[in-house]
């Protein structure tokens, strides 16, 4: 396989896993903006920090809202709709690997978006970001139950996996910074902030499962980390990504940077742990799937240039 293909699929699948994954907070933030009283003081600014757009949302010269910055800016990367057209591009021009089945799916999620999220910036609800989540589980299970698992699924899978483990770690991180403040206006709503932190990964009800109590933050960390049959937990998304790393040649490198993650993983004990080691830790787990994708990339996806 070419590495310009390979590098279009991986990031076919970061893209997909993206975009899924940043409607579903719009929708579960929205609710959630719903149930706290105004004097919290979360805002739009909170989901932005989640999906590493805060940054580029203070520089920008642009007057639109934080919500329509999220969604729809083409001049902001990250947005849904670039995500979307990203996509769909990478797809588009590797369609002699991709199923036809899941290039009209992509191609479906594209016009749809197109016309849909306009709509949501002006006037949030739920049936839009619905809408892009559930055509996001359509290509993936086109995808999984349709296309040869040879080494092109399996770059889409790492990218989607790696992905996925960068975003549960992101919103476990900025839910343990919001409660890290301490304020008396917050503490109130510990529970709150938790279930609507598993909410955004689709996590509520599988939790409950696993945990019939009262909803606490160390619980819901323990789940979404290390939870092995949980399909959004860290250490899952880790797992699929040593899968797919056996299935493809020259894997040795990647394997050993996969290993130092899983060890980093490992190490925390939330019995002993407060937010701010949380804190901590999350950084240090963001480090690690940094250099992951680094190796990834010098690999296989841009071979010439790691030389």
């Amino acid at each position: 396989m070419l590495s310009r293909v390979a590098e279009r699929v991986y990031w076919m699948g970061r893209y997909l896993e993206r975009v899924e994954n940043a409607a579903r907070l719009a929708a579960v933030y929205s609710e959630l903006m719903l149930d706290l009283p105004p004097d919290t003081g979360l805002d739009w600014s909170v989901a932005l920090q989640i999906l590493g757009m805060e940054e580029a949302w203070q520089n920008s010269a642009t007057e639109e809202s934080e919500l329509s910055f999220l969604l729809l800016d083409p001049d902001n990367l990250a947005s849904v709709i670039n995500g979307v057209s990203f996509a769909r591009e990478n797809a588009r021009t590797t369609r002699d690997i991709v199923p036809s089945e899941a290039w009209n799916a992509i191609n479906g999620l594209h016009i749809y978006a197109t016309k849909k999220l306009p709509e949501l910036a002006k006037r949030p609800g739920y049936s839009v970001p619905s809408g892009i989540v559930s055509r996001c589980h359509e290509i993936s299970g086109i995808l999984q139950g349709t296309m040869s698992h040879g080494p092109a699924y399996h770059f889409i899978r790492l990218g989607r996996s790696l992905e996925r483990a960068d975003m549960t770690s992101r919103i476990i991180d900025v839910a343990a910074a919001i409660l890290l403040t301490e304020r008396d206006e917050l503490s109130i709503y510990d529970s709150t902030i938790w279930r609507a932190v598993l909410r955004a990964l689709s996590a509520y009800q599988m939790y409950r499962q696993y945990v019939r109590r009262q909803i606490l933050g160390k619980d819901v960390v323990d789940f979404l980390l290390w939870d092995p049959a949980f399909p959004r937990s860290v250490i899952h998304s880790v797992a699929s990504v040593e899968d797919s790393l056996e299935k493809l040649p020259g894997h040795e490198r990647a394997e050993s940077q996969r290993a130092s993650l899983q060890q980093h993983l490992q190490s925390l004990d939330t019995k002993e742990a407060d937010y701010e080691d949380l804190h901590r830790f999350i950084d240090d787990l963001q480090l690690n799937l940094a250099a992951l994708h680094n190796v990834i990339f010098e690999t296989w996806l841009n071979p010439l240039k790691a030389g």
